[in-house]
């Protein structure tokens, strides 16, 4: 995509100069409205974010970066004229729109004019509200921007509305927000992957064009809605990083618009293709939020903000501080064929290996066999649980365990009761097209199929003492046919699908607000901040092979937080066997839980599970609400190392050899075997210890030692692993 050079010239102009606080600006704390240029400067704990009002009337993002940069620099009287703070079709073509319609006289361009702008208090957070609205036809956009400054985070969303008395406007894109990046030579940070290998770090440098990750099959394996933009020339672990992630879980988009003068437009939102949103009279559209940061702090700075705000703001309420306990998932034990004599049988085990939460997957319902069979149908098997849940579940709690359950509400297969009764609640195939033969999508655009859902699912709530739910979604949204619909607002279907997800989800939480949810999709396909600030945790992948895990867990922390990251041990190793004792050290990355057949442990397995279990314990406060840093990178090397701290810098260190070689073979064996440590007190004197030797008196180091010098690398061999346990000396 190329780009007029005369305008970009002006913009790169402007992105150097433009950034002082103008005289007669009135402060506002986090925003300062500016008099002399008009606008707007919001700052966060690192960050400048500046629009101004131009002779046009019309809004412009003039900068976003450091703090620091904006106050050096002199504002310079050349306008940047070039991209629009709302980017719409029309006018200057070199850009990448934010919002596309089409009027009622099918006019395609839009042209908008500033009315008004606000700061306004949004649960207990400043927020600028600016006000546009079309030239000449009946169109109002209303655009957001959210401030956590200590997070480094702005959230953006628009409402656009037809405040006309007749006549559809048709919405054919509405992103969430763009941000526009200062010249330079950039490197983009994304995640990509597929079904059983999620969460594969890549990086790429962005040239002249436009880089586009998108999802268009209502799951995400292949690519999770996050990015990270730094300066091609920026140190490894220090320096700027711009970051953002998508609240959407449906199909979204994040494009990155790079113009040959080095400027980046960044856009992110809900994906239209094969959408568009009808408009009538008095009606808004709202796009979801898009979470935009900037640090000084590098990547590692960057991954900590979202974290954060992730942890502290996003996830719900109820459980947000909550540590998430130890689980036990019975799928890989049992899979289809369950019964209650079995599962108490397995729930005993769990109990002695100090699990905390024993949960049942897919076969508990009626006419579940195997994927062909009953799913849809989300009634208790009588044949396998003659006497309903509540007496098993019973046991469990007497055992000293709470009781959850797997549900994957959206899906139902042709042979499930509620498909035979309501073959008009699934989506229609277009004529003379394949029918899916296994799993089929409801259509829960219909309020009907809301409904049903909403009074089965509280029902099966309701009569249990079941305190988490595993929501699953296993099928890719390919037939989304609506013939019972009027045709102007049959291609809205997934957008509608979509809200009424998280609506079912919102009330269920609403009248069950002490039940656990965790988002699982054929493994990591719905993990986004939209889901996630609905459900506490979520599923990485369906693959479970400890080896394979570090790759994906560790891309994973680059995201979100690791109180979300649930990982089991399992039987399962997709390459290398590996010892029980690793596959625990990888599970505690993250939400530690327990998918194997522990009928077929021995005594010495299950002693290992319950120290492994006891040591998670100790760290788990660390893990789940501390602050992450990637020591060691597994993309880089046959080696991996996250350290978790708390705020008084007492940190938990897993280290993993996946391999080793003959000494000088590989590139990471001619380095420095060393451990580096990071975020210490530079004159502290900390207290290393191997967890499993927690009891003795441990080695004594400096901080500035421990981060600039390092110890020597704690593991020997390939495929083993080592946590330490590092604590200010008092």
């Amino acid at each position: 995509m190329s780009v007029n050079p005369a305008k970009i010239s002006r913009a790169i102009i402007c992105f150097m100069f433009c950034c002082s606080i103008a005289i007669g600006q009135t402060k506002k704390g986090a925003i300062t409205e500016l008099a002399d240029p008009k606008g707007w400067v919001i700052e966060t704990r690192s960050s400048a974010y500046q629009l101004y009002i131009n002779s046009s009337n019309s809004i412009r993002p003039v900068f976003y970066g450091s703090r620091e940069q904006a106050e050096q620099q002199k504002k310079n009287a050349q306008w940047f004229d070039g991209i629009e703070e709302v980017p719409v079709r029309g006018n200057f073509p070199f850009k990448t729109p934010a919002l596309e319609v089409i009027y009622a006289d099918n006019v395609r361009d839009a042209e908008l004019e500033y009315v008004k702008g606000e700061v306004i208090d949004i649960e207990g957070r400043q927020t600028l509200k600016i006000t546009q609205k079309d030239k000449y036809y009946p169109l109002e956009v209303t655009s957001y921007i959210r401030v956590l400054p200590e997070f480094d985070i702005l959230e953006k969303w628009m409402v656009v509305k037809n405040t006309g008395t007749k006549g559809n406007i048709k919405i054919e894109n509405a992103q969430s927000g763009s941000i526009v990046l200062p010249a330079d030579e950039y490197m983009l940070t994304h995640l990509a992957g597929k079904q059983m290998n999620e969460f594969q770090q890549q990086q790429t440098l962005l040239t002249p064009g436009l880089k586009v990750i998108q999802s268009k099959a209502f799951k995400a394996n292949f690519n999770p809605p996050w990015f990270m933009v730094r300066p091609q020339n920026a140190a490894k672990d220090a320096g700027p990083a711009w970051f953002g992630s998508l609240h959407y879980s449906g199909n979204w988009d994040l494009t990155f618009d790079k113009s040959i003068d080095g400027n980046v437009q960044i856009l992110g939102g809900i994906n239209f293709w094969d959408s568009a949103w009808q408009l009538v009279p008095g009606a808004s559209f709202e796009t979801p939020k898009l979470s935009v940061g900037y640090t000084n702090d590098g990547p590692d700075g960057a991954a900590q903000n979202m974290a954060a705000y992730a942890r502290k703001t996003i996830l719900p309420a109820r459980h947000r501080n909550d540590l998430r306990p130890v689980l036990y998932n019975n799928w890989e034990a049992t899979f289809y064929a369950v019964n209650e004599d079995q599962q108490l049988e397995l729930a005993k085990k769990a109990k002695d290996i100090g699990i905390e939460l024993f949960v049942i997957d897919d076969g508990w319902f009626k006419g579940r066999t195997s994927s062909t069979t009953g799913l849809g149908d989300w009634e208790v098997d009588k044949t396998k649980f003659p006497n309903g849940l509540g007496p098993m579940i019973k046991k469990i709690n007497d055992m000293g365990m709470d009781f959850g359950i797997w549900i994957e509400p959206e899906s139902l297969v042709p042979a499930a009761e509620v498909y035979k009764n309501h073959p008009d609640w699934v989506f229609d195939m277009p004529p003379n097209r394949t029918l899916p033969i296994t799993r089929r999508y409801l259509n829960l655009a219909k309020e009907d199929v809301y409904q049903h859902l909403l009074e089965v699912l509280s029902k099966l709530l309701a009569e249990n003492n079941i305190k988490f739910i595993k929501w699953d979604q296993n099928s890719y949204l390919s037939e989304t046919g609506w013939k019972s619909a009027p045709v102007e607002i049959q291609r809205e279907v997934r957008i509608r699908f979509m809200k009424n997800v998280y609506r079912l989800v919102d009330e269920l939480k609403k009248r069950f607000p002490n039940v656990w949810f965790e988002s699982c999709a054929s493994g990591g396909g719905r993990v986004d901040l939209g889901m996630l600030s609905r459900m506490d945790q979520a599923w990485v992948s369906d693959d479970t092979s400890p080896l394979d895990r570090i790759y994906m867990q560790y891309g994973y922390l680059w995201a979100l937080p690791a109180n979300t990251m649930v990982s089991w041990v399992t039987g399962n190793a997709v390459h290398q066997s590996t010892s029980l004792d690793f596959k625990f050290d990888v599970s505690m990355a993250g939400v530690l839980a327990v998918g194997d057949d522990l009928r077929k442990w021995n005594s010495g397995d299950m002693a290992t599970a319950a120290k492994k279990i006891a040591e998670y314990k100790v760290i788990r406060p660390l893990v789940q609400q501390g602050t992450v840093y990637h020591l060691v990178s597994p993309f880089e090397e046959n080696r991996s190392a996250l350290q978790y701290s708390d705020a008084t810098t007492r940190s938990a260190v897993i280290c993993y050899n996946m391999a080793e070689y003959l000494m000088g073979s590989q590139y990471g064996s001619r380095q420095a075997s060393t451990l580096k440590l990071k975020g210490l007190k530079a004159d502290q004197a900390y207290i290393i210890q191997k967890i499993e030797e927690r009891d003795k008196p441990g080695t004594t180091y400096k901080g500035a030692y421990l981060m600039n010098i390092g110890i020597e690398w704690p593991v020997k061999g390939a495929n083993k692993s080592q946590i330490l346990l590092v604590t200010p000396k008092q």
